[in-house]
């Protein structure tokens, strides 16, 4: 049995910053009404013209983690793509960048888990290292969700929170015999709760059209969440996401017979500044142990541990030996965990 480990990070955010003061002006909504739930000061979002899309800015962030990773891009077996936002409704994301970084015929697998999508893909490249099939495979976390998003006050409650951009990882063969690398994953899932934090349509149950005509003859309250729009229950999705956050990370620790003490870094996934300072204190965790990046980025989803992961290394508070949680909760319910020793 073979283990992997992270050889190489990456991020990419677009240049254009929407601050808080920005929104205020196309939707009834301040500064302080933003950090106050949020923590979120700004977010990036992709300006008309830029060239950017989910699977161009994952390739961008993959070219940064391919050459930190000192691989060649053929190298690479591999490619799984994180996302809630792809380009097209078929095919996934993963076939472009297969094509935008001109890698042969390799396979690329795509992965819906939204917010926790980042550790199900690496948990799925685990898998396959683990089991001697590939050596090196490309991960990516991206989002475009400001494209998606309605921008007025009717849905500030969800467009407030949300940012562009992407991550990626390259997962490769551990040669070295020295208890180094991925430690364990787990995930779950909780159906119960999906139209809790969801967007229903379009889908192949509820189609454009259908959405168009419900819009003109329905005497819909203009406050009422629209199905082609994302919908979140706030208050139910943070107190989920406490308690499963917690659940997860304990689950890792115990897994691998380490305490809270143990941990030198968590980077949670980037939802809510207050859930991260809740459970930053649940485990009597420093400031220095846990690594938010929400305030610059707002969330983006699949993209948020990716790009966090990235910049805690840039910063250098991973090192060898650092031992490193993800964790994260997000939409369907889901939710992981993943222990790392760098």
């Amino acid at each position: 049995m073979y283990t992997s480990k992270i050889t190489g990070l990456g991020k990419y955010v677009p240049e254009n910053t929407v601050t808080n003061a920005d929104l205020s002006k196309i939707m009834d909504t301040s500064d302080a009404w933003i950090q106050e739930r949020t923590g979120i000061k700004e977010r990036r979002h992709i300006k008309k013209g830029d060239g950017n899309s989910t699977a161009i800015m994952g390739a961008k962030a993959a070219k940064i983690a391919i050459e930190r990773a000192g691989i060649a891009k053929e190298d690479i077996e591999l490619i799984v793509f994180a996302t809630l936002s792809p380009d097209y409704f078929f095919p996934g994301c993963g076939v472009q960048v297969q094509d935008l970084l001109n890698l042969p015929t390799v396979p690329a697998l795509d992965v819906r888990n939204q917010c926790s999508g980042f550790i199900y893909a690496l948990s799925v490249a685990d898998q396959y290292i683990k089991t001697g099939m590939y050596k090196n495979i490309l991960v990516i976390g991206s989002e475009n969700h400001s494209g998606g998003l309605d921008m007025t006050t009717r849905g500030r409650s969800v467009s407030v929170l949300f940012g562009d951009g992407a991550g990626a990882a390259i997962l490769s063969r551990n040669t070295e015999e020295d208890n180094t690398g991925v430690l364990s994953t787990h995930l779950h899932s909780e159906g119960a709760f999906a139209k809790e934090l969801a967007l229903i349509g379009p889908s192949t149950s509820h189609w454009v059209d259908q959405i168009i005509v419900e819009e003109k003859n329905l005497k819909r309250d203009p406050k009422a969440p629209i199905d082609y729009y994302p919908y979140m229950n706030g208050q139910l999705v943070f107190k989920n996401a406490v308690a499963r956050f917690s659940e997860v990370i304990n689950e890792g620790l115990v897994a691998n017979q380490l305490t809270a003490k143990d941990i030198d870094l968590l980077v949670p996934h980037q939802a809510n500044l207050r859930i991260a300072q809740f459970i930053q204190k649940k485990f009597d965790l420093k400031d220095h142990q846990v690594f938010n990046n929400i305030q610059k980025y707002g969330n983006t989803t699949a993209a948020s541990i990716p790009i966090a992961l990235t910049e805690a290394f840039e910063e250098g508070y991973i090192k060898k030996g650092t031992i490193v949680v993800l964790a994260a909760f997000g939409s369907g319910f889901t939710w992981a965990s993943a222990v790392i020793k760098w």
